[in-house]
């Protein structure tokens, strides 16, 4: 199947009609490709995230989930009518009743995307004001390549900025108190 013609909306259910090594985001009507696909060093930080928070959640009520997996926004699912969905790089969920077989239907909790130089914009723009309008908790944006992170946090409807954080840092998850990340272990010199 086609991408519709310019213009037209694009439904989730037309996406998932698509091969499934076609992947597309489309946020306030426009759609972006994913690809090329991630660098080593972008992998490897978010493998390290991934297993630090799932460590962390292991029998807890809250989940994380790392890319490829789409999250539809709104909180239909109707995929007829769902026309905005994203892929973050990491994803945080506590309300199990957003988990479905194959997506996540509905706002995560804390959301984190990996910035490389053909995503910048779009995570540190586009992704940010949409997410901050559908009421994201916590926003992290990491730079793989300078080792740092960003930490967004929802207060009153729109993100305060709550640090930057570099390679020596413990990076508080403001989420769960008590629980930190020394990103010594998130950028390790292995890769």
């Amino acid at each position: 199947m086609p991408m519709p013609e310019k213009g037209q909306p694009f439904t989730y259910a037309q996406y998932m009609m698509l091969d499934e090594d076609v992947r597309y985001e489309v946020i306030d009507g426009q759609v972006f490709n994913m690809s090329p696909a991630p660098t080593p060093k972008h992998q490897a930080v978010q493998r390290e995230l991934l297993v630090e928070f799932a460590t962390y959640l292991r029998g807890k009520e809250c989940t994380v989930f790392g890319a490829p997996i789409d999250v539809c926004l709104a909180e239909r699912d109707d995929p007829e009518q769902i026309r905005e969905w994203v892929e973050p790089d990491l994803v945080v969920v506590c309300d199990k009743s957003k988990i479905r077989e194959k997506r996540i239907v509905g706002v995560p909790d804390l959301v984190v995307e990996i910035i490389s130089k053909s995503t910048v914009r779009k995570d540190k723009i586009v992704k940010f004001h949409r997410y901050e309008r559908a009421g994201v908790k916590e926003y992290w944006i990491v730079d793989p390549v300078n080792e740092t992170i960003d930490v967004y946090v929802l207060e009153e409807g729109r993100f305060r900025h709550q640090g930057m954080y570099v390679r020596d840092d413990t990076i508080p998850v403001r989420m769960f108190p008590g629980f930190a990340i020394e990103l010594k272990n998130v950028f390790s010199e292995e890769e």
